[in-house]
């Protein structure tokens, strides 16, 4: 299984539309070692401010795995194993850097086994697949943060690890728990350090993926960018690779 639309042209990132992506994270900082001291979480009180200066960066195509009509919901885990991964996600208006409140932030993302829901078996593993796990989104604070909690993605055929993001503004949310209308503003992808990948892959339940892992360097769509590619800053949540990660990264996006 590869992450490639149905006409099999191969996925690649898009040039013709951008969003700003706060700046400010060095290459270093981004490099998290595995096994890094603890260091506190940010949370919806303390996330990450604005930068008044930001970078523009691409957005990538959403890839033939999404599905509509997704619930809002804080936690989209439904019990899949993984290492915990708390993502904060700030969205802040392009043209002002001021944070966006009100704002759905979705993500979707294959499990520790490469699979995604609503398509397991893509990847050669045979599980439950009830269309809705690892999948979902939250509406922003007034700080604009957007506070998910998931496991750290696996990986499948042709494809680093990554997670994709949407953001939509003026979303109805329905009786159902899910969400429809409103304007999508953008489309992206969320990726990991290798540092940290790599030893991820050497713990359970990712070591029983077997299938041949893409390195952010192989991969077709990461483009080597840092922060501006989306290259999430990862902090330890604990003293040990299974302990999990918070994950976080400012968006920029376009309003107009």
């Amino acid at each position: 299984m590869t992450d490639t639309p149905t006409n099999g042209t191969p996925e690649a990132p898009l040039g013709r539309r951008t969003v700003l992506i706060a700046a400010g994270a060095s290459a270093a900082a981004l490099a998290v070692a595995a096994a890094a001291p603890v260091t506190p979480s940010p949370s919806a009180d303390t996330a990450p401010a604005a930068a008044a200066v930001c970078t523009l960066t691409k957005e990538m195509t959403e890839g033939p795995y999404y599905l509509d009509g997704q619930f809002v919901r804080a936690d989209v885990t439904e019990g899949k194993a993984g290492a915990p991964l708390k993502l904060v996600l700030t969205v802040v208006d392009d043209s002002t850097c001021a944070p966006m409140g009100n704002a759905l932030v979705e993500i979707w993302h294959c499990d520790a086994l490469g699979e995604y829901s609503g398509f397991v078996g893509n990847n050669g593993h045979s599980e439950p697949d009830d269309g809705t796990f690892l999948r979902g989104g939250v509406l922003t604070n007034t700080s604009g943060v957007a506070n998910i909690t998931t496991v750290y993605p696996g990986w499948y055929r042709g494809r680093c690890v990554h997670i994709h993001v949407k953001v939509h503004t003026g979303v109805t949310l329905t009786s159902d728990g899910s969400f429809t209308g409103g304007r999508e503003l953008h489309t992206g992808q969320l990726f990991f350090s290798e540092t940290v990948t790599t030893a991820m892959a050497k713990v359970s339940p990712y070591s029983a993926n077997k299938v041949t892992r893409t390195t952010l360097a192989q991969d077709s769509v990461y483009d080597d960018g840092g922060a501006s590619s989306g290259l999430l800053t990862l902090t330890a949540l604990g003293s040990t690779t299974s302990a999990g990660y918070t994950g976080t990264l400012t968006l920029g996006v376009g309003t107009s």
